[in-house]
């Protein structure tokens, strides 16, 4: 297993990253520590969060994620040995105010000095990228945080962050999360890639199983209504999706590996990307992913794949 860097940070990752979505909502306090356990003891490092998470489960006002990835930090001690990654903006906006407030929140919640990887969780227009990169700056220059991020920006934004951040003289952003998986190709091939491979930055794929289709875990319509995002996935079904699967089980069978880790080791050898971002709600779930680190396709098995999924 080869550790990538998350562009010009210094900071290193193993080529797997740990979704925390799930964690107090489909994988209670239990699940998500035994989850959490399993996937450092097998050399993984980075946890990916955010202040938002999950915030659309009735009852629920977000925090939740990070305050069971914190309960778990101190129980642990395995703080160390993990990369946290945690996101701002989503809801609240990007004004410096809103900034400052929202990274002590989730500092508290983490029960951390230091959050590794921050987020603009989302663009926002109404700020001046000046003034939110600055108050990202202000904080790495607090100690607060180490390395700076985006996340679902369009590819002239990313740029126009970048070049402002350098023109600013701020801490300039080293790694970017989007939605990328093999059934949706374009929504990071092309001008984000571009973007960040020319720029050295590390690309972060959220999606990367496609809500579990790319697991094989949606086979017809009667298995969509499996889990609470089941309904996601007939669009998949409705278009290249079988077609996917079909790859994915032959090179799968070729290797002797769960179609989730294949899916993942595709991915995370295309062009740009540090580590894909893959949730689990059970150790099962989260044995298949783990195959991905070490995992290596051939490249016949990753043409046929590529040829499937174009």
């Amino acid at each position: 297993m080869h550790k990538r860097l998350i562009g010009s940070s210094g900071i290193e990752v193993a080529p797997l990253a740990l979704g925390g979505n799930v964690f107090g909502w489909t994988a209670d306090e239990a699940a998500s520590f035994a989850i959490l356990d399993r996937f450092v003891d097998a050399g993984g490092s980075m946890i990916d969060t955010a202040d938002v998470y999950s915030a659309w489960v009735p009852g629920h006002r977000g925090g939740e994620s990070e305050t069971v990835i914190g309960k778990w930090l101190r129980q642990s001690g395995k703080r160390a040995k993990v990369v946290i990654a945690t996101k701002v903006g989503m809801t609240a906006g990007l004004s410096p105010d809103t900034v400052a407030a929202a990274c002590e929140g989730s500092l508290k919640r983490l029960g951390i000095d230091t959050i590794d990887l921050y987020y603009q969780h989302k663009d926002d227009p109404a700020v001046p990228l000046a003034d939110s990169l600055g108050a990202f700056d202000a904080l790495v220059k607090a100690g607060k945080i180490r390395a700076v991020g985006l996340s679902n920006f369009e590819p002239p934004r990313i740029e126009e962050a970048l070049a402002t951040a350098h023109h600013n003289g701020l801490t300039v952003p080293t790694a970017y999360q989007g939605w990328y998986n093999m059934l949706e190709r374009d929504k990071y091939e092309g001008a984000i890639e571009d973007v960040c491979t020319g720029q050295g930055v590390a690309m972060f794929p959220f999606y990367s199983l496609a809500n579990g289709f790319l697991a094989g875990k949606y086979r017809c319509a009667a298995d969509l209504g499996k889990s609470v995002r089941g309904g996601r996935n007939r669009a998949y079904l409705e278009g290249k999706g079988l077609r996917v699967l079909a790859a994915l089980d032959a090179v799968a069978a070729e290797c002797g590996a769960p179609l989730a880790a294949v899916t993942i080791a595709w991915t995370r050898d295309r062009p740009g990307i540090a580590a894909p971002i893959a949730s689990a709600t059970s150790l099962a779930q989260l044995d298949e992913q783990l195959i991905s680190m070490t995992l290596e396709l051939t490249p016949g098995q990753v043409q046929q794949l590529d040829e499937a999924s174009d």
